[in-house]
């Protein structure tokens, strides 16, 4: 599990690190709303790509180790403690918009400068990825009941349409 301190403790770390990273999945949408609304497995994070080995040293120097690779898309670190942390390589344009990779090389995932947002978790401010973003990323696949609930809150506070 990723609880709320650990959320915060892994975010002041990798700004110390200098990095720059973004929230999204459960805990963005949680930040999005402004409360924790369940508890969450993992936390979803997306960073500059030309910073993943800051990235990597900083979260191995607090125990964390990789469990996963499916490079370039995504991969995980996992804690003794259970928690993980699905890091999400971006690369940025000059725009402020980024590009991820997708296991189809000619349909990148795409991020408009205007989706980094912020929210808060606890009384912190974060950057976070907008509530049309975490819709546009839970069409294409079969969501969970987790899924449902997460876009309906977020479609309620935001004013958006969940309708398929």
């Amino acid at each position: 599990m990723m609880p709320r301190d650990d959320v915060l403790s892994v975010l002041a770390l990798l700004r110390e690190a200098g990095t720059d990273v973004v929230i999204a999945g459960g805990w963005g949408v949680d930040a999005l709303l402004g409360e924790e609304t369940r508890p969450h497995r993992d936390l979803d994070l997306l960073h500059r790509a030309g910073e993943e080995r800051t990235v990597v040293a900083a979260l191995e120097a607090a125990g964390y180790t990789e469990t996963l690779d499916r490079r370039p898309v995504r991969f995980v670190l996992s804690h003794p403690s259970g928690a993980e942390i699905d890091l999400h390589p971006l690369e940025f344009a000059a725009d402020g918009s980024a590009l991820q990779a997708s296991f189809d090389p000619a349909e990148p995932f795409r991020y408009p400068a205007a989706c980094f947002v912020t929210g808060t978790i606890g009384t912190t401010t974060v950057r976070c990825i907008s509530a049309e973003q975490q819709f546009l990323f839970h069409r294409g696949y079969e969501p969970t009941g987790r899924d449902v609930a997460d876009m309906g809150r977020l479609g309620e506070k935001f004013g958006i349409d969940t309708r398929p």
